[in-house]
């Protein structure tokens, strides 16, 4: 998935924020890997690579920005550690939801992007007037390489 840099530069200058080629880096890693589930230092690491002066603390604070922007999304597999992901509000791109499929005997981590649940939110808003912004799910469950394939 590509970065459009431009509008993301007009984005940080709208909120009156400076463009820097360490957010826009972070952000590019962070695209660059749309099926991955990241861990800051992971995200360090990729930056490092290509901008050696890159600290850890900036990538913290980049990161930050990026989760206030809604442009990435912070998740938790249940593994000890804070991952982020390329988020599902991009730069002008609509907002669809996607879901983690977690094997409890490998640690696998699926990605599915079909969203059921779309018309559930709808009727909880016709039936109690509740309007839903987000929701996470993560099913647990046995992959098809651990067994997890009916035959």
């Amino acid at each position: 998935m590509a970065v459009d840099r431009e509008q993301f530069k007009r984005l940080l200058k709208e909120k009156g924020l400076k463009v820097t080629n360490q957010r826009l880096m972070v952000l590019e890693a962070l695209a660059a890997c749309p099926d991955k589930h990241l861990t800051a230092e992971e995200i360090y690491e990729m930056v490092k690579a290509d901008y050696p002066e890159i600290g850890l603390a900036t990538v913290y604070r980049t990161i930050q920005l990026l989760l206030e922007l809604h442009l990435i999304d912070r998740i938790n597999l249940d593994d000890g550690f804070v991952r982020y992901e390329i988020g599902n509000v991009g730069l002008g791109t609509a907002k669809h939801h996607h879901h983690h499929l977690i094997c409890k005997s490998c640690g696998k981590v699926i990605s599915f992007k079909d969203d059921l649940l779309e018309e559930l939110e709808e009727k909880i808003t016709m039936t109690t007037g509740f309007h839903v912004m987000d929701h996470e799910v993560k099913l647990y469950g046995c992959c098809s390489e651990c067994g997890g394939k009916i035959d």
